[in-house]
């Protein structure tokens, strides 16, 4: 018998971790049903298509964007048991009949499913996802095209268009707001509106789940009295970039370069707490850069410098590119750069995308222990290849499904 990548010492490959079961690892059988049960989308009755099954499915379309609803369905139906059919089989519906069933669905299942099971997932072991004792994340926000119909239109409106003033762009556009784990990509928290929902708006429900193990990255269009102070409640380290037009006094020069400043409120703010937060200062101008993106300023809520000086924080905020990576990675290599998302409907757009999420997770999962894994000593997850472990998974996946889990 042929001798493992392991044994031969050459660390685990990505297919040796795929007999775990990319989905039933992620997203066992009985959180599926005990959350249709809590969403009273459970089926009332045998169907072709039951709930659980299409739970499943709406993952897989987005392993599968480039083919076609039934052969989405047939690799499913090859592992009928592992589904839960306790014949054994199940033959693959209609176009019609698999829409009906993606729409008695829903998307609030998909959405809980992902509340329940997706977190961070680094360990202490894991290369670059701390900074000193924080974990470290990144917010930041993307839109996605959505099928051109009336409905989708109406539900989450188009971008202004830079061909003229009143034309707008070719699709009605998803907004969707996204807390990263850095050092592995893990989308682990998100929240969905229409186009014209600012980012600001989506992030406030994000920040409250941010905890005192993180460090919170984010650009300059997060950066206000409200949700800073929203964010800050949550306990976490924050290091958020301010915008040139954002006055911050200089109230004291610390040793390392910073100083301590604070954020006054605005008119615009809707806290009622006027007091002004402290902060501290970092600011910096990049070599080679033009001067427009050359200077920049840091506004953080760890004050001592001894406990973040001011040269490590300016390192670390260039961290917050990865989550353009793990964006890139949801949007193109996974969904398809030039794919618009195929559902016709509002709700079903929701599902595909909540769809989307998980199935990124399940994939950034697989490749975090991957990584793990590697001999003599685990491998930063950002060194490996996105794009080589959806081709195993979607090479795989019609095979290990067909084995109970």
């Amino acid at each position: 018998m042929p001798r493992s990548a392991a044994e031969l010492g050459g660390g685990p490959r990505l297919a040796d971790y795929i007999g775990l079961g990319v989905l039933t690892s992620r997203f066992p059988i009985d959180t599926v049903r005990d959350i249709l049960a809590i969403t009273g989308r459970a089926s009332q009755r045998e169907r072709d298509l039951p709930a659980h099954v299409m739970v499943y499915y709406a993952i897989a379309l987005a392993l599968y964007p480039e083919v076609s609803t039934r052969e989405v369905m047939r690799c499913l139906a090859e592992g009928a048991r592992w589904l839960g059919d306790s014949s054994g089989s199940l033959e693959p519906a209609g176009k019609s009949g698999i829409s009906q069933a993606r729409t008695r669905l829903g998307a609030e299942p998909l959405e809980a499913l992902y509340r329940t099971t997706v977190a961070p997932v680094a360990t202490p072991e894991t290369p670059g996802a701390w900074y000193r004792q924080w974990r470290v994340m990144s917010l930041d926000g993307t839109t996605l095209d959505v099928a051109d119909t009336q409905e989708n239109a109406r539900a989450f409106g188009r971008p202004k268009s830079s061909r003229g003033v009143n034309r707008t762009g070719a699709f009605p556009q998803l907004r969707l707001v996204g807390l990263v784990e850095t050092g592995t990509h893990v989308i682990c928290g998100a929240e969905l509106g229409s186009y014209d929902t600012s980012e600001v708006v989506l992030a406030r429900e994000i920040v409250s789940r941010l905890s005192r193990q993180m460090l919170c990255l984010a650009d300059r269009g997060f950066l206000g009295f409200d949700l800073w102070k929203q964010a800050t409640h949550s306990g976490a380290a924050l290091v958020w970039r301010a915008s040139r037009s954002l006055k911050l006094p200089v109230l004291e020069r610390l040793p390392d370069g910073s100083y301590r400043s604070e954020l006054r409120w605005n008119p615009h703010c809707q806290s009622e707490n006027r007091r002004p937060i402290p902060v501290r200062v970092i600011q910096y101008t990049l070599p080679g850069v033009p001067d427009a993106e050359a200077e920049y300023r840091l506004v953080t809520n760890l004050l001592e410098p001894d406990h973040a000086p001011a040269l490590e924080l300016a390192e670390l905020y260039h961290e917050r590119w990865e989550i353009e990576t793990a964006f890139d990675e949801f949007k193109t290599h996974l969904k398809g750069g030039q794919r618009v998302l195929r559902s016709k409907t509002p709700e079903l757009v929701r599902q595909e995308a909540w769809g989307l999420l998980l199935a990124h997770f399940a994939i950034r999962g697989l490749m975090h222990e991957a990584a793990l894994g590697a001999l003599p000593r685990a491998r930063d997850p950002d060194t490996m290849s996105f794009t080589h472990a959806v081709r195993v998974v979607r090479r795989t996946l019609p095979h290990f499904a067909a084995i109970s889990p």
